[in-house]
């Protein structure tokens, strides 16, 4: 593995992700794919916690200063892969994923893209969510985040990566990739988020303050002032 290039380099940013890491590899390890891929974990927590975790030993860790955009952009840096495809710990990807992606930045058109949201739950207030997203998604091309953006490594690194802010560090990257004139491409298939953050911050407040977040940071607001809604 490690003088071996690898077509994807899957990007997993984690913080106390001690009890879900080996569930997320283990779900990444069984995806039917035919190319050469890679995991990186990299672990905001400076003692290395969830990294002691893993049983896999050719999954690749590193440790990076909290916050979730620069613990991408280390996991970019060190990446061998020519796609870099950045994962939650908490969101599992759809069956063909790794091969839809790579079929779609074979076409040079695309400069990057990512999925449809799901989560995983049978609650009907996550199916509204699931379609505010879809819709939203298609009308603006910006894609958050959690519905596991990816893109060629090599432009990546030639628009200088994710900016280094508390929040809404995907939307400002999707954005400048959409101000460049460059498309973005969405993939028809869901991956399925975990909803354990509303559920434990309560659904209605969690959907709510996401959206206001969402709405101030269109019209200005800085990600360091909307930080501060996140905090208990």
């Amino acid at each position: 593995m490690e003088n071996s290039a690898a077509d994807v380099s899957i990007i997993l940013p984690v913080l106390n992700e001690v009890g879900n890491i080996n569930n997320v590899i283990d779900h990444l390890r069984a995806l039917d794919h035919d190319f050469h891929t890679e995991i990186i974990v990299v672990d905001g927590d400076p003692q290395g916690s969830t990294i002691r975790a893993i049983k896999d030993r050719e999954v690749r860790t590193l440790i990076a200063k909290k916050g979730r955009a620069r613990q991408m952009n280390h996991g970019a840096s060190a990446a061998r892969g020519d796609i870099l495809l950045f994962l939650h710990a908490d969101t599992r990807l759809p069956e063909n994923a790794l091969a839809s992606l790579v079929s779609i930045m074979r076409d040079r058109r695309y400069v990057a893209g990512a999925f449809d949201l799901g989560f995983d739950t049978t609650r009907m207030i996550f199916r509204i969510t699931e379609m505010y997203v879809f819709l939203r998604t298609r009308l603006t091309k910006v894609p958050f985040g959690d519905q596991a953006i990816f893109m060629r490594k090599e432009y990546f690194a030639g628009i200088n990566g994710y900016r280094d802010i508390p929040i809404m560090e995907d939307v400002e990257l999707m954005k400048r990739v959409k101000k460049r004139g460059d498309r973005i491409v969405i993939i028809s298939k869901k991956v399925m988020t975990s909803p354990r953050r509303y559920e434990q911050e309560g659904i209605l407040y969690c959907t709510l303050r996401n959206w206001m977040v969402q709405l101030l940071y269109a019209f200005g607001a800085s990600p360091e002032r909307l930080v501060k809604w996140y905090r208990s």
